[in-house]
């Protein structure tokens, strides 16, 4: 199929963009790298009325170390974050994120601000915003706001943007002497969705591919405990070919491994 009909505007700015979704009658999509909006607009599962390209908007593309943090524009590239984070201690994890994302031509196209803000629960990126405490800036035309990763994620597919909100970049706390991250996943074949995966960041632990959203645990310093608190406090979803019971079993077997991960 081929997607309905639509008014395409390539916006310069970030105000520019802004002032293309401002209208709710238009229900404008941002539109960057299209890897989820394309197959979406292309099944007819989406129908926006105008979609707004921010894939040029120089302020969404930039990566800036600011000290206490990492603020990724919400237009940078998954093969970007793939070749640069590994710089940043705080955030390598997002490395080892966007290696696993597909192939090397997705990368290239595919951005970090696309990817949390269609909150597919079985994606890696809200995952790891999660475990990492991520802040998400959220604008509009008036206004400008913070909101904590895990106030962002509302369910399946849903966020804490408001209609006429751009997420216009993600601020990842850099990791301080001592702290320590790890990103672990099972897949059936590289590049595929994640069975389930596992995002941890001190006593932060976030799972993908559980729930309608990333589901967060802080677990004390004692592996045993914080296994017979997993099975009893994690109900996590059957799909097509994992039962629950299966996918509870794995998430034990993820929570051991990066518990023991140096």
């Amino acid at each position: 199929m081929k997607p309905a009909s639509f008014e395409y505007q390539r916006a310069a700015s970030v105000a520019e963009a802004l002032s293309a979704m401002r209208d709710p009658a238009l229900a404008a999509k941002p539109i960057a790298g299209g890897q989820s909006l394309g197959p979406m607009l292309n099944l007819r599962l989406a129908r926006p009325p105008r979609l707004v390209d921010i894939s040029g908007v120089e302020e969404l593309r930039r990566v800036e170390d600011c000290g206490a943090f990492v603020r990724f524009g919400a237009a940078v590239t998954h093969a970007r974050i793939e070749d640069e984070a590994g710089a940043y201690g705080g955030v390598a994890p997002l490395a080892r994120v966007a290696r696993g994302i597909a192939y090397r031509a997705v990368r290239n196209r595919g951005t970090i601000g696309g990817s949390l803000a269609l909150a597919d629960p079985a994606a890696e990126y809200p995952a790891c915003a999660v475990a990492l405490d991520a802040v998400f800036i959220l604008k509009s035309k008036a206004s400008e706001r913070r909101v904590k990763a895990e106030q962002f994620f509302k369910g399946l597919f849903e966020t804490e943007l408001k209609p006429g909100e751009l997420l216009v970049a993600a601020e990842f706390p850099l990791a301080k002497p001592g702290d320590r991250s790890v990103f672990l996943e099972l897949t059936r074949r590289h590049g595929d969705y994640a069975i389930i995966g596992l995002a941890a960041y001190n006593e932060r632990h976030a799972f993908l591919g559980v729930g309608d959203r990333p589901a967060l645990f802080s677990f004390e310093k004692d592996l045993e405990k914080a296994k017979k608190t997993l099975k009893t406090s994690l109900k996590p979803c059957a799909d097509l070919y994992h039962s629950a019971a299966a996918k509870l079993h794995l998430a034990g077997v993820l929570l051991e491994r990066a518990w023991n991960t140096p």
